[in-house]
């Protein structure tokens, strides 16, 4: 058999590196100077120019994929906003950080301050942060999704339920609670499925002896640790894994039944003291509209329907 090469090996390691779009999510016209060598000099999760934006979102990261071809959309329907939005797509409680942080942030070398015009996070998120007075009602609510197992293609452990995630010496990549909201959802999840002993296994003891993995930002690190190898399965939303399969990575996905799964309800609202309150306003018209959901339906993602009071 003949042996790669290092250049060959070498492409086949920053081929799963993010930003596994490589720039098709950032907002700006007007370049420059492209620079991104993955995995060594990367900003995966910021988008779009600094230079006086006239939009930023902050937006929970799970759904990076599909924000870009919103703001792209948006652009579109709204032409005095084209190339002028800034978005971040970090988890919604990293974006928190930053908001109580006036907005600065430090990536590597890097620090910039831009402060959000709209927080877009899950709906009982969004109302608790509108009680406390860091979002302004109306909260928009315009779509669900639910959660999935995500395996390396072919799933080589033979995972076919959130059961199997408390198996001894089966490597797992799970969302930290501390930051990613999404974590509340796998462990309601996971007790529907096995109880609280499911729950404390996979979430306690795997947590302890090393077998489970928190990551910091699920949405990049979950499906690269899985084409890394270095774990056997994680807990994702459904919608992460239609995009990875769809863009060709060695990634598949184990559905977790309805009786045992958990809703998310995407939400969004606006900060208070929004720097542009008039683009605010525009860009919560139009999450909620036909065309932004046709966009999210792609990936697996439902209308939200409000359930009578």
């Amino acid at each position: 058999m003949a042996q790669t090469t290092p250049a060959d090996r070498l492409k086949a390691i920053e081929a799963i590196y993010p930003p596994w779009q490589h720039g098709a999510n950032n907002d700006a016209i007007e370049r420059g100077l492209e620079f991104t060598v993955p995995p060594a000099d990367v900003l995966a999760d910021f988008h779009g120019s600094l230079d006086h934006p006239e939009l930023v979102l902050y937006a929970s990261g799970n759904y990076f994929f599909a924000v870009g071809q919103l703001v792209k959309a948006f652009g579109e329907a709204h032409p005095q906003y084209r190339g002028r939005v800034f978005y971040e797509t970090l988890p919604p409680g990293l974006l928190l950080r930053q908001m109580d942080a006036g907005g600065t942030v430090t990536s590597g070398n890097m620090t910039w301050t831009v402060k959000a015009d709209v927080y877009l996070a899950e709906l009982a998120a969004s109302n608790e942060l509108v009680r406390q007075g860091k979002l302004v009602a109306p909260v928009v609510t315009f779509a669900t999704n639910d959660l999935t197992i995500m395996v390396p293609a072919g799933n080589p452990a033979r995972i076919t339920g959130l059961a199997d995630l408390g198996r001894a010496g089966l490597a797992l990549a799970m969302p930290n609670p501390e930051f990613e909201g999404v974590a509340r959802q796998i462990r309601a999840s996971l007790v529907k499925a096995g109880g609280e002993a499911l729950a404390e296994a996979v979430y306690g003891k795997k947590v302890r002896d090393g077998e489970a993995v928190l990551t910091r930002i699920h949405h990049r690190q979950t499906p690269f640790f899985l084409m890394q190898h270095l774990v056997e399965a994680g807990v994702t939303w459904k919608s992460e894994a239609i995009f990875q399969e769809e863009i060709g990575n060695p990634i598949g996905h184990v559905d977790i039944p309805p009786e045992v799964n958990t809703l998310a309800n995407y939400s969004a609202a606006m900060v208070p003291d929004a720097p542009h309150p008039e683009a605010a306003r525009t860009w919560l018209a139009f999450i909620a509209s036909d065309g932004a959901f046709k966009i999210l339906e792609h990936y697996g993602f439902k209308r939200f329907v409000a359930t009578p009071q």
